[in-house]
């Protein structure tokens, strides 16, 4: 499994919007993405600080995302979008949620 880390800011006053566009627009790309599994997205204390967790059955699944449809997420969000997000990706170590044991990635 393979995860796309996503901390986005958001310009103030915009968490409604974000929740809003992200469930009528952006959940239902993911969905249609070969391979994606999962999402989780994180709301600061601050209300313009947002991380996204999104999970992958791969890392080809998750680079084809990023290069095909992740644009066209970034047009939905430019209205409430405070600066360029910043992606992590990462090999997922260990999920008690969906069984994977710890094992060691390289």
């Amino acid at each position: 499994m393979f995860a796309r880390i996503v901390k986005i800011n958001l310009k103030p006053n915009r968490v409604n919007e974000f929740n809003e566009t992200f469930e009528k627009q952006i959940l239902p790309l993911l969905r249609k993405e070969k391979g994606f599994q999962d999402d989780i997205t994180f709301a600061g204390p601050s209300g313009t600080e947002m991380v996204s967790i999104s999970l992958w059955d791969r890392k080809e699944s998750a680079e084809t995302y990023n290069s095909v449809t992740y644009p066209e997420v970034l047009k939905s969000l430019s209205t409430v979008l405070e600066g360029s997000p910043q992606v992590k990706t990462y090999e997922v170590a260990n999920s008690t949620f969906h069984k994977i044991p710890v094992h060691a990635t390289v």
